[in-house]
């Protein structure tokens, strides 16, 4: 079984070596999931001016007299983001490295979570842009990152799937071995 179709999680798993296989379809998901992100970050970097200028119009339009410096939070802001999204991905890059070395049913939980989560939140932001809800003034993301987005993670959920599929196939076939040795 070559490790494309064990990326399948309704491929049949007759052994060892196809549930290892199987098992590490987790770590790739989450090696798409460091790609996106460093997609995201380099756009963010290339359109931080533009970032910049919309996120201050948005904190100066909602800003109170002798308030903080409208231009300066967003600054902050932008950067914050710009730097979270670096760490996410550095992180993301660690737990794929552990992941492909030794395939962990609580890694590819945590990220079917957090998948789930960004899919509703992605779907809860774009409609509440569009039913007027947020200022007309906060930039936006355009819809093809969205609409990738959506791919990405829909794709990186059926692989973890098919990884937690692999891993408790990967145990049976590990305890039935050490069952059998006794």
């Amino acid at each position: 079984m070559s490790l494309i179709s064990a990326m399948n999680p309704t491929a049949p798993i007759t052994n060892e070596a196809e549930a290892q296989a199987a098992a590490r379809s987790s770590a790739i998901a989450i090696v798409i999931g460091v790609i996106y992100g460093v997609i995201g970050v380099i756009i963010t970097y290339a359109s931080m001016a533009s970032l910049k200028a919309a996120a201050t119009a948005a904190a100066a339009a909602n800003a109170t007299e002798g308030g903080p410096d409208a231009g300066a939070i967003a600054s902050m802001a932008i950067q914050g983001a710009l730097w979270m999204g670096i760490g996410f991905t550095v992180i993301q890059a660690i737990l794929a490295i552990v992941q492909w070395r030794r395939p962990n049913k609580v890694i590819a939980i945590i990220f079917l979570a957090l998948i789930a989560l960004g899919i509703v939140s992605l779907i809860f932001t774009v409609v509440m842009a569009n039913s007027g809800a947020m200022p007309s003034t906060t930039p936006g993301t355009p819809i093809w990152q969205v609409l990738l987005g959506l791919v990405v993670m829909a794709v990186e959920a059926v692989l973890h799937i098919a990884g937690l599929r692999g891993m408790n196939k990967l145990d049976k076939i590990q305890m039935d071995a050490a069952n059998s040795a006794y």
